[in-house]
């Protein structure tokens, strides 16, 4: 099985990588391989591979910056994914964003629950997922993080070290996503040769203050920090950006869970096992 990767060098695409079957041969490709901006481009690179499944990891991922660059953040999120489409007769694998909800909702959001984006970023995510056919894959997810990425996670872990105390927001709710775990369940739905909509986090709850929480206790444990400094909880409206938040994102994963047959891992248990392949990386 031929399979073509963007986004490659993005923590997903990395992941991807790391947990491919034995059966796939891998073409990865990033931002220096093909301008996905570009369609012209982007054909050419599928024409050229033809490859059997493509598995779309790259995204323009800037929240606030796609704020006052939402042309590039659609040419990415959106303009891409249509031109992968057009391009590729078979199954495409699209990974999007817990972005494309509003956040207003009592309960975690299940895979066909209406989308009402609050920002540039997740309205471009969600014309993503428009450009989809009925046999291609769409895995929504959030808070991605993983040993050696640009995330909170890591951060955190250096903000604890050069700050005296840290305020991190209280009420943004949602479930922090450890990538390889993602990268996993792609492949595993691929194998399963799934089609349809569906959700992959981390089990459990967690506000980005819990997690802040989580990140210096777990570090202290395994010598990563030293010293603990105060992490205090604010609002969200103590520390506005240009881009609105949903303020509840938390995803329903039951039904990939249900279709794989696999257990849930809580979030604390992944960043656990993160923050000891962060130790190693020196």
């Amino acid at each position: 099985m031929k399979v073509l990767i963007t986004g490659a060098k993005g923590q997903l695409g990395r992941g991807l990588i790391a947990s491919a079957p034995a059966t796939a041969e891998l073409h990865p490709v990033d931002i220096d391989d093909c301008d996905l901006t570009d369609a012209e481009a982007i054909t050419a690179l599928v024409r050229e591979l033809a490859p059997d499944l493509v598995i779309n990891a790259a995204a323009y991922t800037a929240v606030d910056k796609a704020e006052e660059d939402e042309d590039t953040a659609r040419a990415i999120n959106a303009g891409a994914v249509a031109a992968l489409v057009a391009a590729h007769p078979g199954k495409l694998v699209h990974v999007s964003t817990d972005f494309v909800f509003d956040g207003t909702s009592s309960r975690a959001y299940r895979p066909d629950d209406p989308r009402n984006p609050l920002s540039a970023y997740g309205r471009t995510k969600a014309e993503g997922e428009d450009h989809l056919r009925d046999t291609d894959i769409l895995v929504r997810t959030a808070w991605v993080y993983t040993a050696g990425g640009a995330n909170f996670v890591r951060t955190m872990l250096r903000l604890m070290v050069e700050k005296p105390a840290l305020n991190v927001v209280t009420d943004q709710i949602g479930a922090p996503t450890w990538a390889p775990g993602l990268a996993q369940t792609i492949w595993a739905l691929v194998k399963k040769d799934a089609y349809g909509t569906f959700h992959h986090s981390d089990a459990g709850v967690a506000s980005w203050y819990d997690f802040a929480v989580a990140i210096q206790e777990e570090a202290l444990a395994l010598g990563l920090l030293h010293k603990a400094i105060p992490v205090r909880p604010i609002q969200t409206s103590a520390y506005p950006t240009p881009a609105k938040r949903p303020a509840f994102s938390l995803l329903d994963c039951s039904k990939t869970r249900d279709l794989l047959g696999d257990g849930y891992t809580h979030w604390r248990t992944n960043l656990r096992t993160m923050l000891k392949e962060e130790k190693a990386l020196g």
